[in-house]
């Protein structure tokens, strides 16, 4: 099978490359305005928020909706195909939380054993 093929890896690219995942995870609690974004993920430049939410927009993630008020307001959103992730990140998440507790158990338990050895 050919790796353009394969729905994963397809799924994976939508999601993936810097800050996406974390965009998903925070747009999947609420629209956000770009600088409620920006306060969240603080280590975010404003010019790479403004690449990973159009490159999110463009993938069908991420919905961008501009009112006509001065100064101009700009809500994102998921869309219904990004809500959809929300059970996945939901799963990534708990996934993560056990991971880490294993991964760092072991670092502990390799660190112990070293300083006995």
């Amino acid at each position: 099978m050919n790796l353009n093929e394969c729905d994963q890896f397809f799924a994976v690219g939508l999601i993936s490359g810097q800050w996406r995942l974390v965009i998903c995870c925070h747009l999947a609690e609420s629209k956000l305005r770009f600088g409620e974004l920006k306060k969240r993920i603080p280590k975010i430049t404003e010019r790479m928020l403004t690449h990973q939410l159009r490159k999110m927009e463009e993938g069908g993630l991420v919905k961008r909706t501009v009112y006509a008020e001065v100064p101009p307001r700009v809500e994102y959103e998921l869309t219904k195909s990004g809500q959809e992730l929300r059970p996945i990140l939901k799963e990534l998440h708990e996934w993560g939380k056990k991971h880490r507790k294993v991964t760092t158990a072991e670092k502990r338990s390799t660190t112990h054993n070293k300083v006995l050895a």
